[in-house]
């Protein structure tokens, strides 16, 4: 009977180091390696995955509708298994969080099938495709214990940080009016994303259309997706949330009472959503503009200034400068406070792997998100409406 035991335990053991046994990430300590899938593995989505595995993650599964970007997560991650259906890559073992990188209207049900899954999430921004999807979203999580961060990596810079603890210290005063602002010259970046030539390699169509509305495959809609309403917010929300989150941080409000505006598609012909445009917004305290033009780099990138009576904010992309007011004296054209640019993508990818380990909430949770899109929605009801959009402190919108 020893014997039997004997040889029995030694099997047992021989099975158990031939297969990995997961328990949770919270129960496996600081130094365990998380394992997680990618779900979308565009340009972005390839992004986010390589940072995380640079953290010391491991990527085990990719999951996208077309074999060309498959291919490529699978150079960076050669031992992920490869899945069409991201309901099946939810199913493989051992797979601790997911990265969702997909278009805007796959986002919340790409989140909800992964927090059925038992999955933390980190979700690329926009979170969500409306309103209404921004709440379900928020509900969803709140029903769990997941962990999931929204890919709003402005959130973890340490300089804006710095720059809305000198607001809260008063040195802008009461702040009348901030304006975001995004200039590039798209052509020259990216090129004809919206060409007609077919598509290399496959595309799952039907999968990458989802719940929008059906029709022939369009080589255009899936190499720029977000020059279309129908799986897009268009660069509204795209570029929107990232600043007018820094519009809403800084002046610790939550979401516009009311927004208009007006736009045009001026150089991506072919596209639905305008690629410039002015939206107003209406806050308790101040007013806000965002504007967007990608036909023309001059001050190339985003910002945002600040105009407060004792002071101006200008956050971009080389950091933060305060000015003095009033700024047309001599004087005070040199900045009083100025900090430059750090690291901001690292950081956030970092926290998200950190509260993943710990169970803490990460730096920008999903209250932040619908938060930060919800004054970008609204600007776009008002540009689909041709009027003034509403929303009531309880998100209810007229127009």
């Amino acid at each position: 009977m020893e014997i039997d035991r004997r040889r029995f335990l030694q099997s047992a053991a021989a099975v158990l180091a031939a297969s990995p046994v997961f328990v949770p990430a919270s129960a496996r300590g600081a130094t365990y390696r998380l394992a997680y899938g990618l779900i979308g593995s565009g340009g972005r989505g390839r992004y986010v995955s390589k940072s995380m595995m640079k953290l010391g993650a491991q990527c085990v599964a990719v999951c996208d509708v077309y074999s060309e970007y498959r291919d490529l997560a699978q150079k960076d991650a050669p031992g992920a298994k490869s899945y069409v259906d991201y309901h099946e890559l939810l199913t493989q073992p051992g797979i601790d969080f997911v990265i969702v990188a997909t278009p805007d209207h796959q986002h919340c049900p790409n989140l909800l099938a992964a927090l059925a899954a038992g999955k933390d999430v980190y979700l690329e921004k926009p979170m969500s495709h409306s309103l209404a999807e921004s709440q379900q979203m928020v509900r969803a999580v709140r029903k769990t214990k997941q962990v999931v961060q929204i890919g709003m990596q402005r959130r973890s810079f340490p300089t804006i940080a710095k720059a809305q603890k000198l607001v809260e210290d008063g040195v802008l005063g009461e702040i009348s009016m901030v304006k975001a602002m995004w200039n590039w010259d798209f052509r020259n970046i990216f090129g004809d994303v919206l060409r007609p030539d077919p598509l290399p390699g496959q595309l799952d169509w039907t999968r990458f259309l989802g719940s929008a509305k059906k029709r022939s495959l369009d080589p255009p809609r899936f190499r720029w997706w977000r020059a279309f309403w129908d799986y897009s917010g268009g660069n509204m929300t795209d570029q929107g949330t990232h600043l007018m989150d820094c519009v809403q941080r800084l002046t610790k409000t939550t979401g516009p009472s009311a927004a208009v505006c007006i736009g045009q598609v001026r150089g991506m012909k072919g596209a639905e959503a305008p690629d410039v445009f002015t939206a107003s917004f209406e806050y308790p305290n101040f007013m806000a503009t965002w504007t967007l033009n990608y036909c023309n780099s001059y001050e190339n990138g985003w910002s945002v200034l600040f105009q407060g009576i004792q002071g101006t904010l200008i956050l971009d992309g080389n950091g933060y400068r305060i000015y003095k007011e009033p700024w047309s004296k001599k004087e005070n054209r040199e900045p009083v406070y100025t900090e430059p640019s750090g690291p901001g993508d690292v950081e956030h990818f970092k926290n998200f792997l950190d509260c993943v380990k710990s169970r803490q909430e990460p730096n920008c949770p999903v209250e932040l998100g619908a938060q930060a899109v919800s004054g970008p929605h609204l600007a776009n009801i008002a540009y689909h409406k041709g009027r003034k959009a509403k929303m009531s402190p309880d998100g209810k919108v007229s127009v």
